[in-house]
């Protein structure tokens, strides 16, 4: 029977040091059963379930009440997932580059189905915020499309996309709000990409996108803010997608240029 006690230096190089037990080594409780629980679920396959809360806490001669706290833990992390009244073991995390690639060409790297499920599309009187970035004129109309990301069916994510009518005055008839609207905007419309300005920071998702996304509300969310340009240097979208930390990881390329850290 496995015993909570404080572990050692992980071997893992990705693991933090000392696998985040301090100096002293005195950690909470449900923390070192966390470090236990983290060790058997790597051991399982994606999909495969866990023992029971009075299982592990007997193999970890722990308090069920510790057990389920470590639990919460993995859970929010994306190590796992519910199914049913039962926890199992959750896949990788999806990896979603930091380029103008789309998200479905992110998604379709890596071997997953693509999807995104229209919840609205409108046009608005363009607010004044949005007027600056987009240099369009305030209370001109724009299109606000949101859409459920999805991968393999599953809620990953919430895309809210806004564009001048002007620049793409069909799409509410001509564009297909499962595909690529990149896809759409390059081939129908002639608008390519040149650059963009982006900004990543933690969010908890409010209420209705929790819903929407189908999380909890405590489950930290990765949210992007995204002004795109043609290659006229001209802002054509603003894009506010919100994805699911424990479904997501984002990654980039960086280049030295010889300046000392």
């Amino acid at each position: 029977m496995s015993r909570v006690s404080s572990p050692g230096i992980p071997q893992d190089s990705s693991a933090p040091v000392r696998a985040g037990v301090p100096e002293h080594g005195r950690v909470p409780k449900y923390y070192a059963v966390r470090i236990l629980l983290t060790e058997l679920v790597s051991e399982l396959a994606e999909g495969q379930a866990l023992p029971t809360e009075r299982e592990l806490a007997e193999r970890f001669g722990a308090a069920r009440e510790t057990v389920r706290q470590a639990l919460r833990d993995l859970l929010l992390e994306g190590r796992l997932r519910r199914l049913g009244r039962g926890t199992v073991a959750a896949g990788p995390k999806l990896e979603q580059p930091l380029s103008l690639a789309s998200y479905t060409e992110g998604v379709r790297r890596q071997g997953r189905r693509p999807g995104r499920s229209l919840i609205d599309l409108r046009s608005w009187p363009c607010p004044p915020r949005l007027a600056e970035e987009l240099r369009l004129a305030v209370g001109e109309p724009v299109w606000h499309m949101e859409r459920v990301l999805l991968a393999d069916d599953e809620r990953v994510g919430l895309e809210s996309t806004y564009i001048a009518v002007a620049r793409a005055p069909r799409l509410d008839v001509e564009f297909d709000p499962d595909s690529t609207f990149y896809g759409y905007l390059r081939e129908r419309l002639g608008i390519a990409f040149a650059d963009a300005d982006e900004r990543l920071e933690t969010v908890l998702a409010a209420p209705r996108e929790a819903l929407l996304v189908g999380t909890p509300p405590a489950l930290p969310m990765l949210l992007i803010h995204r002004v795109s340009r043609d290659g006229e240097g001209r802002p054509f979208e603003r894009v506010r997608s919100l994805y699911r930390g424990d479904r997501f990881s984002f990654t980039t390329r960086l280049s030295g240029d010889g300046r000392d850290s």
